[in-house]
């Protein structure tokens, strides 16, 4: 810790950052990443915000000790990639509203350190305080919004029990407009979707029947649906179990009607702030990756040019999926969708 800042003071400043988890000198990294500098990019990895040779490191308990009892508001936005869930947490960060924190690397530590063997207990205290290290907004009154990456999903169930008062929002994308997202990404993307499911399946986060040999004979686009169907039937569940605190939402929906779709999150998270300048928000504007503006109907062309170059493989990909989810019983459509007005 630097002799000009205390704790208290580092954790009173949102624009210290809750970085990394060093599960090994149980501590916390935090790095000052200011909001302009989080809205400019669209994740909070060192990727995007560049390597931090000097973070400040702080032992857990001590910040653990040093929090002061929370009144910000934490919510989640879990998604299952391809579904325009970067523009939407971005959409909902406004000053006196919400903090958006976009895939924040702290939580994929979470996941990395439970894979490695956490004692279950030491990884729930661990957690909670790491929610309490991101549930810290710029200004009174702001709430935080956290959009973890999906391979967090499998630890959803855990954040809200942490987190009773929290709301979410599950975000997907259908599965045929997921299937033309990864085909028209190329190789890289379809390398991801196997790393995907290889998380899951370490993480016991796959019930659909297979046989672990199965997925060696499985294309592709096979193993991205089974992923899909993965996080779709425990966002399933997610929703069984609190359907008063979970609505879902999918990405033809939230990308037909933007400011129609934000509103409602806004709705759902309790979320201050006048509606009537959310058409105003630069991220509907612009491609959320690259920042680029955003040409009307600029993803449903995409989506076309792969139907177009993809559409015969993608077809039976799909046939053969919705006969996975029958038999396992996965809702192809998801319950409790986000009412727009």
């Amino acid at each position: 810790m630097t002799a000009e800042l205390s704790i208290a003071a580092i954790l009173g400043d949102a624009e210290w950052l809750a970085h990394r988890y060093d599960a090994g000198h149980d501590a916390f990294h935090f790095r000052r990443v200011p909001r302009e500098a989080r809205n400019g990019v669209p994740f909070l990895t060192d990727l995007h915000l560049g390597e931090e040779t000097a973070p400040l490191v702080l032992r857990r308990e001590d910040c653990s000790a040093a929090a002061k009892p929370s009144i910000t508001p934490i919510h989640f936005l879990f998604h299952s990639a391809f579904c325009a869930s970067t523009m939407l947490v971005q959409a909902l960060d406004r000053p006196g509203s919400a903090t958006g924190l976009s895939e924040p690397v702290l939580l994929n530590d979470m996941v990395g350190w439970r894979r490695r063997g956490a004692d279950p207990r030491e990884h729930g205290r661990a957690m909670n305080d790491a929610l309490t290290m991101l549930a810290r907004g710029f200004v009174a009154g702001e709430a935080v919004v956290v959009k973890p990456s999906n391979i967090f999903n499998p630890l959803a169930r855990g954040a809200l029990m942490l987190r009773p008062e929290a709301r979410a929002i599950l975000l997907h994308a259908p599965l045929r407009s997921f299937l033309l997202s990864v085909a028209r990404k190329g190789m890289w993307c379809r390398l991801w979707c196997r790393e995907l499911l290889e998380s899951y399946l370490a993480d016991g986060y796959v019930g659909l029947g297979f046989d672990p040999r199965d997925y060696f004979r499985q294309s592709d686009l096979q193993v991205a649906a089974v992923g899909w169907l993965a996080q779709q039937q425990a966002f399933a569940a997610l929703i069984e179990w609190a359907p008063d605190r979970i609505a879902s939402l999918d990405s033809e929906t939230l990308t037909g009607d933007p400011v129609a779709a934000v509103t409602a999150a806004m709705d759902h998270y309790g979320l201050a702030g006048e509606r009537t300048a959310i058409a105003g928000h630069p991220a509907l504007g612009r491609n959320s990756k690259s920042g680029a503006p955003f040409a009307a109907g600029e993803r449903q062309q995409d989506l076309a040019r792969a139907e177009a170059a993809h559409g015969e493989e993608i077809a039976q990909v799909v046939v053969w999926a919705e006969a996975v989810a029958q038999q396992a019983g996965i809702p192809l459509t998801l319950p409790q969708a986000l009412p727009l007005r």
